[in-house]
């Protein structure tokens, strides 16, 4: 019982365990596809299409016959896939970046920065992304030996997308801590400013990065839902969450409601466990935010 409370207490208590639990489950589920999926998602049988959910096909089938069971779990693989790579190349980029600017506050390096990445946020990310992988198109891009897969070009083009947002974050934290006391002591003992800005400020501006990053794993799979449901995604007949929703919208009035039943309740569980996760992350490194939840309770 210890060790239970001593885990939630690490998520930020039950709000936050509750996300981790969905979390983890999705993880499960994603690294061990092929020994949970009871069936090939790319598999078709034209003398199954259509089948309602039962003890053979749990979820049910599609209009080719495919189990919906299988291909929502190894959906989960392409929807994952591109947000937490996504999520990581934003990380990289963006919190080198607002670090620079906010430890080096003043000068002409900050406001050419904080300009660039101002621009950029002016545009919602869904909108850049799918103006942007419609100007690139679907196909594979094929620069001599390397090929360049449309799942790619998503994950990287997300990745770029969040740099300004975990940027503009790093940037408004290491502004604070770069006036706080302990850096002047720093200074006064000789220690070179960029040594100052990893090994001191660095450490303290993560907490917020890391539940910033959390909520941007949610959003991520929107995006890419959204991105494969108007067909600039993952591509069929590879399945993800997205385009399984995009060949059910022919059967929304038809009677086949586990078509986009399922796939859109993996979709709304998964974002519900990261925005749970990312909350009960929040109060475990904010205190700020606790003391107020419990003044207002």
């Amino acid at each position: 019982m210890n060790r239970l409370n001593r885990i939630v207490a690490l998520c930020g208590g039950a709000v936050g365990f509750a996300g981790a639990c969905i979390v983890a489950v999705l993880l499960v589920v994603t690294i061990f596809a092929p020994e949970i999926a009871p069936f090939d998602p790319l598999q078709v049988n034209i003398q199954n299409q259509l089948l309602e959910p039962g003890d053979t096909y749990w979820l049910g089938t599609d209009q080719s016959g495919r189990d919906i069971l299988s291909r929502i779990v190894w959906g989960s693989r392409a929807s994952l896939m591109v947000s937490a790579f996504a999520v990581i190349i934003g990380l990289a980029g963006g919190v080198p970046i607002g670090l620079v600017a906010g430890f080096y506050r003043g000068g002409w390096l900050e406001q050419a920065i904080m300009r660039v990445l101002e621009a950029v946020s002016a545009i919602p990310v869904l909108i850049w992304a799918i103006a942007l992988v419609g100007i690139l198109g679907v196909r594979n891009i094929d620069l001599g030996p390397i090929t360049i897969s449309n799942e790619a070009k998503l994950l990287a083009l997300l990745g770029l997308l969040y740099i300004p947002t975990l940027a503009r974050l790093t940037y408004t934290t290491a502004l604070i801590e770069s006036q706080a006391n302990y850096v002047a002591a720093r200074r006064l003992q000789g220690v070179t400013g960029a040594r100052i800005m990893f090994s001191d400020v660095l450490p303290n501006c993560l907490s917020p990065v890391i539940v910033q990053a959390t909520l941007l794993l949610a959003i991520g799979i929107i995006i890419e839902a959204a991105i494969s449901f108007v067909g600039l995604g993952v591509q069929p007949p590879t399945p993800s969450w997205g385009n399984m929703l995009a060949s059910a919208r022919d059967y929304l009035l038809s009677g086949e409601w586990w078509l986009s039943v399922f796939p859109g309740a993996a979709i709304s569980l998964t974002v519900i466990g990261f925005n749970l996760l990312g909350d009960g992350l929040r109060d475990r490194f904010d205190p700020r935010h606790t003391t107020a939840a419990g003044v207002a309770a």
